[in-house]
C-alpha cells in the first residue's frame, strides 16, 4: 500500500492524539470539480494524503483518480484528466469576465460533448418517445468516460488496499441512495460512472442487476457517510463544496437559472451538521453517564448494550466553498474552458492552503461536543471588513 502519512504538524497531531483519520468529501458539480483539484494539490504539497475519499458525480471521478494512483502520481493523473476535459476553441482566449467563453463553451459542449467524457447519443435527439432501451436512455453516451477511467485509474490498486474509496449513486428503481465502498466490495469504472450518470443527459448504469443515476440527485455532499460509519472513528473531514447555499434573490431569468442550480445542488451541510451535533452530543452524554456507574453495574449486559450507543469520537468538518467567478451563470457546471478550470483550480488551492495554515481543528472542544464545523476564513476579506 502506497500511503504517505501526514507531515503537516497539526494533521499529524490529530491522527496521533485522536487515533483519527483524514477524510476528503467531494461534491458533484461538473466543471466546478476543478476546484477540488486545487484542494487536493494543497493537501498533497502539505504532505496530507487522505485515508478515505468520498465522492459524488465529478467528485467520484476526482476521488477515483486520487485513490486509484500512488501518491507520487495522483496530481499528475488529475492534471491529465482535466487537460483532456478542456474545451480548446478559439474563443477561449477571450477574457473570462466577458462571459463569452462560458456561453460558447456551453453551446459547444451541448452540440459535441467532451472528448474522453461523453458524446451525443443522436437517436435521443429525434424525439422524447423514440425507443432507446435501458442503458441508452440519455442524450449522451458516457462510453468515452469508461475508457478514460480505465486509462488513468488503477482499480486494482484501489481494491488491494489503497485509500478507502466510497462513491454514491441513486437507485433508479427504489429511489434509495447506494454507497459503493472499496472496504466492502471491488470498485470498477462502472461504479464511478453510476455516481455521475446525471439524467436526462446520461443514461443509467447497470450494477448487479440494478440501474443507477447520479448520486447528487439524493445527496450531493455525502458527509453523512462518515458520521454513520461503523465502527465510527474520529475524523478530520475536508468537505469540498462547489454550489453556494447563500445567494441573492434573482431579478431576471438568467439569474433564476443560476440560483436554481445552486439551491438544488448545494449541500445541506448546515442542517446536517446541526442534526449530527445533536446526535453526537447525546452519544457523548451516554459516554459520560456510564463513567458514573459502579463498575459492577457496567458489567451487566443491559448496561453494556445501552453504553454501546455512546461514542467518544470527535468530528471536525472543514468546509471549503468554491467562490463565485465573475460573469458566472447557470452554464458554469459545463464551462470546461481553460480559463474557467484554472480559476477554480487556483481558488481551491488558495482556500485549502489558508485552512491548513489556520488549522482550526487544533482548538479545545468541550467533553460533550463531538461535531465541530469550521469555515475557512479569508484573511484579506477580514481585513477589508
Amino acid at each position: 500500500m502506497n500511503d504517505l502519512r501526514a507531515t503537516h504538524p497539526s494533521v499529524e497531531a490529530f491522527r496521533r492524539n485522536q487515533k483519527g483519520q483524514v477524510v476528503l468529501v467531494l461534491q458533484g458539480g461538473g466543471a466546478l470539480g476543478a476546484y477540488q483539484v486545487g484542494v487536493y494539490q494543497a493537501l498533497h504539497e502539505a504532505g496530507v494524503e487522505p485515508d478515505w475519499i468520498i465522492g459524488t458525480s465529478i467528485g467520484a471521478i476526482n476521488a477515483a483518480l486520487i485513490a486509484g494512483n500512488a501518491p507520487r502520481n495522483r496530481l499528475e493523473k488529475l492534471k491529465e484528466f482535466w487537460s483532456r476535459m478542456e474545451s480548446r476553441h478559439p474563443w477561449t482566449v477571450w477574457p473570462a469576465w466577458t462571459g463569452i467563453p462560458d456561453q460558447l463553451s456551453y453551446l459547444a459542449t451541448i452540440a459535441g460533448g467532451i472528448t474522453g467524457f461523453f458524446k451525443p447519443n443522436m437517436p435521443a435527439f429525434l424525439g422524447a418517445q423514440v425507443p432507446l432501451g435501458i442503458g441508452r436512455a440519455g442524450f449522451y453516451s458516457t462510453a468515452p468516460l469508461r475508457e478514460t477511467l480505465n486509462d488513468l485509474v488503477d482499480f486494482e490498486s484501489i481494491n488491494k488496499g489503497g485509500p478507502r474509496l466510497t462513491v454514491g449513486a441513486a437507485n433508479v428503481r427504489t429511489s434509495m441512495m447506494r454507497y459503493f465502498d472499496s472496504r466492502e466490495m471491488p470498485i470498477c469504472a462502472e461504479h464511478i460512472m453510476a455516481s455521475g450518470a446525471l439524467p436526462p443527459a446520461f443514461p443509467t448504469v447497470a450494477i448487479e442487476g440494478e440501474h443507477y443515476w447520479d448520486g447528487g440527485i439524493l445527496s450531493n455532499t455525502p458527509t453523512e457517510v462518515v458520521f454513520d460509519d461503523n465502527p465510527r472513528r474520529s475524523s478530520l473531514i475536508f468537505a469540498v463544496h462547489m454550489w453556494n447555499p447563500i445567494g441573492q434573490v434573482p431579478t431576471n431569468m438568467l439569474e433564476v437559472f443560476n440560483r436554481q442550480k445552486d439551491v438544488q445542488y448545494s449541500s445541506r451541510i448546515a442542517s446536517h451538521i446541526t442534526r449530527q451535533q445533536q446526535t453526537h452530543r447525546l452519544r457523548h452524554v451516554i459516554n459520560q453517564l456510564v463513567k458514573h456507574l459502579p463498575s459492577e453495574e457496567r458489567k451487566s449486559e443491559l448496561v453494556k448494550e445501552l453504553a454501546s450507543y455512546g461514542c467518544p469520537t470527535q468530528m471536525h468538518v472543514v468546509r471549503l466553498l468554491a467562490p463565485r467567478l465573475d460573469a458566472e451563470s447557470h452554464t458554469k457546471d459545463v464551462d470546461f474552458s481553460p480559463s474557467g478550470i484554472r480559476m477554480r483550480w487556483d481558488a481551491g488551492y488558495e482556500a485549502t492552503t489558508r485552512a491548513l495554515k489556520q488549522a482550526p481543528w487544533q482548538g479545545e472542544i468541550g467533553p460533550l461536543d463531538g461535531v465541530v464545523l469550521h469555515e475557512s476564513q479569508d484573511e484579506t476579506a477580514e481585513a477589508a471588513e
